[in-house]
């Protein structure tokens, strides 16, 4: 899907200042609050490419899940003892239960539809132990997201000049990202665009998912990113 970016995307993400490390730091603080200690089994659902796991994997059992190919070859990579699996967030079955299960950066806005998303919280809980815990950093709240927008991340390299641009668009309940990426680096110039569609959920919509899953749900206003995180204890009732 995203094969063309996937190898420039830490690059990007590091040229924002993205801080895995600090981010693995606080989600671990919160799972840890829940009495999950270290050495608990931990699942990625999008999981991109290994970011967090990179950090996660010298605390938990981790495993990643991720449906684009160009993502799960750059977490492979990176981590070639971690397995990884191909499979779609809302249809996707390992056969097993993990003690926290996780989606991050706002992967669940890749849900797409509502339907998407109750079925992809649902997948998650069902892949969780009685007392486990699901943890969601959320996209954008449908009344925080502004169509119209430019953005812009440059990456400025003595060896590779990268410009992603955008301006953010909406449609039907769904954030529209055309990316335009433009690469200079030995080999010459390159142009090319990715169209990135991500589901704009409100609270009460992951509040009724939750529920519908059998999740004893909570919600931490400051999250990872300041973008708030949904977590929500396997009833198992």
């Amino acid at each position: 899907m995203f094969n063309r970016s996937s190898q420039y995307y830490d690059l990007i993400y590091e040229a924002v200042g993205k801080d895995y490390a600090a981010e693995t730091q606080r989600l671990r603080e919160l799972i840890q609050s829940y009495g999950i200690p270290n050495g608990s089994s931990l699942l990625d659902v999008g999981c991109g490419t290994a970011g967090h796991l990179s950090h996660l994997k010298d605390h938990y059992v981790v495993e990643g899940l991720d449906l684009d190919q160009g993502m799960l070859a750059q977490a492979r990579s990176k981590l070639p003892d971690v397995p990884f699996h191909e499979a779609d967030m809302a249809e996707f079955n390992l056969g097993r239960a993990y003690d926290v299960v996780v989606s991050l950066f706002s992967s669940i806005g890749y849900a797409k539809t509502e339907a998407g998303f109750r079925q992809t919280i649902s997948r998650m809980a069902e892949h969780t132990r009685d007392g486990g815990l699901v943890i969601v950093e959320p996209w954008l709240d449908p009344e925080a997201y502004h169509a119209g927008v430019p953005h812009a991340v440059l990456v400025d390299r003595p060896e590779l000049k990268i410009a992603r641009l955008d301006v953010s668009q909406v449609e039907d309940g769904v954030s529209i990202l055309d990316f335009h990426f433009v690469v200079a680096s030995s080999d010459g110039v390159e142009a090319f665009s990715e169209r990135h569609e991500l589901g704009l959920f409100s609270q009460d919509q992951y509040v009724a998912a939750y529920k519908d899953a059998d999740l004893r749900s909570s919600y931490d206003s400051l999250g990872l990113t300041g973008r708030g995180l949904y977590l929500g204890v396997k009833s198992g009732e």
